[in-house]
């Protein structure tokens, strides 16, 4: 996940609208995105549960209350800044930082404006059970993770200690973290979020040990209590040289960024999109249903929708 640029099977039913870890699925953009006069929003999904639980309060909040039909896009954090771009899509809801882009197309390229905050900060960092760390408390400096690095030891992990992250594709510091701060550990990739919940569950279960790159909001805490491990304190511009960091990854403000051709002409979709605004609990609250209680991205809109009429009311033109 994009700070998640300096930087993430409970979630299958993801799989119809997302594809954080595919190639270039800015091919896989909406033929009505951007057309004159139609009553269409294409809005970009990635492959974490918050950020599906965005799209579908939005989606079912457009399709019910304004009338529009609304598609969605599988694309990739850094590849959606392309397609918003050029109008393949027409909105992103959950951008954890990618500044580069956002210099280039922003302020340079002038083709996508801001959007606003989503009202949600993100954070990303290296977690163990709770469990464990009530077992050995100082386990959660990182000064002192090598003293514990036989405990988290795997078949794919080559002898050393495994910090676990979720999908190839999201953009994260944990290699360089590991070189940089002498650490005895091998990066080991789950291959996607729902592959790493899995394992963080069968772990938990187990009462194994086990590192993790991990980030919030994320309902998956609330199954699982998790403890952030302290890294060397972050600084801005700490993290400016992927190949340098050895720093904690920053608290992020989660926000939505528009073409801006669709933020000129999009009427009444893209005020509400602008609008848009909730908190981490009720991000929290639809993931949970989605991920966990495995509604539907629509049921889970509709639950919550039904829920808080005036919270949305207020996001409506």
């Amino acid at each position: 996940m994009g700070r998640r640029t300096t930087l993430p099977a409970a979630v299958a039913v993801l799989a119809l609208t997302c594809g954080c870890g595919a190639a270039d699925m800015t091919r896989q953009a909406s033929p009505f995105a951007g057309a004159r006069g139609s009553k269409t929003v294409t809005l970009s999904v990635q492959s974490w549960v918050g950020a599906q639980a965005n799209v579908s309060v939005a989606q079912y909040l457009l399709e019910h209350e304004l009338g529009y039909r609304v598609d969605t896009v599988q694309v990739d954090e850094v590849p959606a800044w392309d397609a918003l771009s050029q109008g393949r899509v027409d909105a992103i809801l959950e951008d954890w930082g990618h500044p580069d882009q956002e210099k280039r197309y922003v302020d340079e390229k002038k083709t996508i404006v801001r959007g606003g905050d989503l009202g949600v900060t993100g954070h990303i960092g290296w977690f163990v059970p709770t469990y464990l760390a009530e077992r050995y408390p100082d386990i959660t400096d990182w000064r002192n993770l090598d003293k514990y690095a036989a405990l988290f030891r795997t078949a794919e992990s080559g002898g050393k200690g495994q910090l676990m992250d979720g999908s190839p594709s999201y953009v994260t510091n944990d290699k360089a973290l590991v070189k940089n701060l002498k650490l005895d550990y091998q990066v080991v990739f789950a291959g996607s979020e729902a592959a790493q919940i899995t394992q963080i569950k069968q772990f938990a279960k187990e009462k194994k040990a086990f590192l993790t790159y991990w980030y919030a909001p994320q309902w998956l805490f609330e199954k699982v209590p998790m403890t952030e491990v302290r890294l060397p304190p972050y600084k801005e511009g700490c993290d400016a040289d992927a190949a340098k960091v050895a720093c904690a990854y920053p608290h992020t403000p989660l926000r939505k960024y528009l073409n801006a051709d669709f933020a000129r002409s999009g009427g009444a979709a893209a005020a509400f999109l602008k609008k848009f605004k909730w908190t981490t609990e009720d991000q929290n609250e639809v993931s949970l249903m989605i991920a966990d209680q495995k509604l539907t991205p629509a049921e889970a809109a509709k639950k919550w929708v039904d829920g808080h009429e005036s919270r949305w009311k207020a996001w409506l033109p």
